[in-house]
């Protein structure tokens, strides 16, 4: 079973796995104009955020972060979900599945009233992977230039 480890983003064992996702994104994006945004270490330090490291064996398969996010009207408590990412070979094993719900958990234990995140319509099991843990489709609240949809799930009314 996987276990999740905290990390800065710009830690070796971080970098060298956000070097593999946005290669492979690179590779895969329509038109070839994929641009790369390496994440910052401050914007996923608590209170404001958190990156994980999905690990298996104490081998690096993932990773997925959370971060305060300033939304266009202003509303506060909103935690942006960014960087999801399991290795190929790792896919099918519900691990997404895992990751999200830890990032979500997450995200509540820092106040998070509510999840954004954004992603490219090629990307279809992620989409259907949001969508059934409760996002919903939104309008464009970023100017991220590889996302085509924006997704959101409240999480004031999921609260136990």
């Amino acid at each position: 079973m996987p276990t999740f480890r905290i990390s800065s983003p710009e830690d070796a064992d971080a970098h060298a796995v956000l070097v593999d996702y946005f290669t492979l994104r690179a590779a895969e994006f329509p038109g070839g104009n994929y641009t790369p945004t390496y994440p910052s270490a401050a914007a996923f330090r608590a209170p404001d955020g958190v990156f994980l490291l999905l690990e298996e064996e104490e081998a690096v398969v993932g990773c997925g972060g959370i971060r305060g996010v300033a939304m266009p009207d202003g509303e506060g408590d909103v935690f942006e979900i960014k960087h999801v990412f399991l290795r190929p070979e790792t896919r099918g094993r519900g691990w997404g599945r895992l990751l999200l719900d830890e990032l979500e958990a997450r995200a509540r234990a820092l106040g998070a009233r509510a999840l954004v995140l954004d992603t490219h319509h090629t990307l279809e099991a992620a989409g259907h992977l949001y969508r059934k843990s409760g996002f919903v489709e939104i309008p464009r609240y970023n100017d991220n230039p590889n996302a085509t949809r924006w997704y959101r799930k409240d999480l004031e009314a999921t609260r136990a």
